[in-house]
């Protein structure tokens, strides 16, 4: 097709088409080029504001981050009406027609009323500070926010009715809040996404795997993975039931919402105290170590920095150091979440984290610098590729390295922990540990953009939304809410996510991907013995496979950049099933028949006393969900 037109760029603001679709391949890698160059600058500004608003909550930083919001979305409505001036879907190279395509795909910038998308920048900066500065009175004297407070309380607390108050408590100053600003932003968020093209925002988040069979993957993902965590629930609430009582229970075998050592029940690793399943091992918990040699926040991060180091990958610049925020300031309030974050200008990242010196918090900064290892390793791709090959990968790198960081030979080998004891009970402990952390938030993580997908796509309305909420947490998590809750309160919101509109599927995907990619660098590094047992810590080889595949960022399917490290091109469970079978046929012995739950939360007088002997699936049944997964292995 010869080119019959001119077109003018000014400032990549204005296009003017003078006649056909331009299929010069040479100005459209100008253009992109061109486009690159500015889309660092207009993102820095924007990250810059967002970085300012979430370590010093005020009005001021607010309007500020909402201002640099718009006129990013504004910048990036002008890309994409300039690059549909190219005929790129006919472009003979692949890789330029592969940038066009996230040029083109704007997502809620796409809103064509400045006024309306205003409006929802204001609607999800609005959730956040509502989220992030919510208190908890449990007494007229003590007020405690999320963090550390309330999550420190859930962490080492077995008062049921204290946990009972926060859990109730903490419901009503953060998500029953913000229900009509919920209903609102859903409302705006689908009609920007669809003058993108997409039916609404699930089907625009979802867009983001490029697998026409993705839902269909991730039910078979689930049910796979589903006798592992069956039998975990069985042996945590037989536990908690010796704890509070078999009264506290309801007969269609949920566990209470408030009694999993966190706020939402997510992970449930702040309970092995009460699940340890043999006492007279030593404790491979570190926190009291950490405390003994006087571990800092900044100590956490370079013990984590220098895992990545030892594999040869990229140690963390000095903008990290200088301008990271580790610790909770004690003179303003800030989004405690943890996160990190990309400047875009190729020198400047950082992560956010009101650090406490404990274990758990150690593998959350090793989850938060993998985050900075991708940022660093692909920097230096254009900006429609600083991403993960799809968003599960991204999640996926430090929980890779923090599946090496907590294996007892590891945290000997950097001074934690002394004497390792090798023998089946010690296995069975660490199991049980890394269980409560990677098993128990399967359920969680598949559900809560089970829920969301459903209000975008308006099967759940408002007035259902909270109905939905608990049916997806009694059906497939077996967790039910402690008390009554009705259509006033809005307890999807007292997550950080929902008011942070951040997808959460990307967490199941990360959960099952990080033990295909564990146990691929095992390989490569030429490790024997049980997957559980394997620490990457100093192997280059393994540290060269995995910075290969964080250097193409997105610019490449997901499928492909998983066969460079994993040999396989899907999402598989049988590594995460491989790295728990000795778990799982120890829970099978110590749970018999007395496993699962039904489908539907309880009703109000569903607790009885009775019930410690309840059997809601029968053995055979379970056999046959375990022959199902055995199948699914094979196949």
């Amino acid at each position: 097709m010869e080119m019959k037109c001119v077109l003018v760029f000014l400032l990549l603001t204005t296009t003017s088409v003078l006649c056909d679709l331009i299929t010069d391949e040479e100005a459209a890698k100008q253009f992109a080029d061109d486009v690159n160059i500015k889309a660092e600058e207009v993102n820095f500004r924007y990250v810059s504001a967002a970085w300012t608003y979430n370590t010093n909550i005020t009005q001021e930083n607010q309007e500020a981050m909402v201002a640099e919001s718009l006129r990013l979305a504004e910048f990036d409505q002008e890309v994409a009406h300039n690059a549909s001036a190219f005929f790129w879907t006919n472009f003979t190279d692949t890789n330029l027609r592969r940038i066009f395509s996230r040029l083109v795909d704007i997502g809620t910038a796409a809103m064509p009323d400045t006024e309306k998308l205003e409006r929802l920048n204001h609607i999800q900066s609005e959730m956040r500070t509502i989220y992030s500065t919510g208190e908890v009175c449990l007494s007229e004297s003590e007020c405690l926010p999320l963090d550390p407070d309330l999550t420190r309380l859930f962490a080492e607390s077995r008062d049921y009715d204290r946990l009972l108050a926060a859990w109730q408590g903490w419901r009503d100053v953060s998500g029953k809040k913000m229900k009509d600003l919920y209903e609102e932003f859903v409302a705006l968020s689908n009609e920007a996404i669809l003058a993108n093209g997409y039916e609404d925002t699930g089907a625009y988040w979802r867009s983001w795997y490029d697998t026409p069979t993705f839902e269909e993957d991730l039910v078979d993902l689930f049910e796979t993975l589903k006798p592992l965590y069956v039998n975990l629930h069985a042996y945590t609430r037989k536990k908690l039931r010796e704890l509070y009582g078999a009264d506290k229970f309801p007969s269609t075998g949920q566990i209470p919402a408030h009694l999993l050592g966190n706020m939402w029940a997510q992970t449930w690793n702040n309970l092995y105290d009460v699940l340890e399943p043999y006492q007279n091992k030593d404790s491979i918990d570190v926190t009291p170590e950490m405390i003994r040699q006087n571990f800092t926040a900044i100590k956490m991060f370079e013990v984590s920095d220098e895992f990545f180091e030892s594999l040869g990958m990229i140690k963390m610049p000095d903008s990290f150091w200088n301008y990271s925020m580790l610790s909770k300031p004690d003179d303003r309030d800030v989004v405690c979440h943890a996160s990190a974050w990309d400047f875009y200008n190729r020198q400047d990242f950082r992560v956010k984290q009101c650090t406490e010196i404990t274990m758990e918090d150690l593998i959350t900064v090793h989850h938060e610098m993998g985050h900075i290892e991708y940022f660093l390793q692909y920097k230096d791709q254009p900006v429609v590729y600083r991403g993960g090959a799809n968003p599960g990968f991204h999640e996926a790198v430090g929980d890779v390295i923090s599946l090496s960081v907590q294996t007892p030979e590891h945290l000997e080998k950097i001074g934690l922990i002394q004497n390792v004891t090798n023998d089946n009970e010690a296995d069975i402990n660490f199991l049980m540990r890394m269980a409560l952390q990677k098993i128990a938030f399967l359920p969680f993580g598949y559900l809560i953009d089970q829920w969301r997908w459903s209000v975008f796509s308006g099967e759940t309305p408002k007035d259902k939304y909270n109905e939905k909420w608990w049916d997806l947490r009694c059906k497939y998590q077996g967790v039910s809410p402690p008390v009554t809750r009705t259509e006033e309160d809005f307890d999807p919101a007292a997550k950080f996510h929902i008011p942070n509109n951040t997808p959460y599927i990307r967490y199941f995907v990360s959960f099952v991907i990080q033990f295909q990619f564990h146990r691929a660098l095992c390989n490569a590094s030429e490790q024997s013995g049980p997957l559980h047992h394997c620490d990457i810590y100093r192997n280059q080889l393994a540290g060269t496979k995995l910075s290969d595949m964080l250097k193409l960022g997105s610019s490449l399917p997901w499928p492909e950049a998983m066969m460079m490290v994993s040999g396989e091109d899907k999402m598989n469970g049988t590594a995460l099933m491989e790295y728990f079978q000795p778990l799982t046929e120890w829970l099978q012995e110590q749970n018999g028949n007395d496993i699962g739950w039904e489908d539907a939360c309880p009703k109000p007088d569903t607790k009885d006393p009775s019930s410690s002997n309840m059997n809601v699936i029968s053995l055979p049944l379970f056999m046959a969900a375990v022959l199902y997964s055995l199948l699914k292995i094979r196949n």
